[in-house]
């Protein structure tokens, strides 16, 4: 018997609007900032799952072909494709805002556990409450 293979597709509904000088990662309805999301963050997921899908569409064979159209080091390329293996609940507190204080884009990218159930504990995400 083979397996199925099962793709998760992540949407992250994006827009950049100037905020006071500066410009502001804006989700709907509510303001980045506001929310306590980590633009930095969110925008290099947003980038991992938009590389991953380039690579698996075939827009790109290499991850380095996909940096040299990036322009930049195949090995950050690399590390931040690392993202997506991240467990889902940990992408949505991301995502939300919810994520721990100290999580931050460098320490990910240092690494993290692949096995979802070993990765969602280290990185101590807060309790969510079911919406109603």
């Amino acid at each position: 018997m083979s397996e199925a293979v099962q793709t998760l597709r992540v949407v992250i509904p994006l827009s950049v609007k100037p905020r006071g000088g500066r410009k502001a990662v804006v989700t709907p309805g509510v303001m980045a900032q506001e929310r306590g999301q980590d633009v930095t963050l969110i925008k290099a997921v947003a980038r991992a799952f938009r590389w991953r899908k380039m690579l698996e569409t075939g827009r790109f064979g290499t991850l380095a072909e996909l940096a040299a159209a990036e322009k930049i080091n195949a090995s950050y390329v690399s590390r931040v494709l690392r993202l997506t293996l991240l467990a889902p609940d940990i992408v949505e507190a991301i995502l939300d805002g919810r994520q721990p204080e100290g999580m931050k884009l460098p320490t990910l990218l240092e690494g993290v556990a692949v096995e979802w159930p070993a990765a969602t504990p280290t990185l101590s995400l807060p309790a969510t409450t079911p919406s109603g």
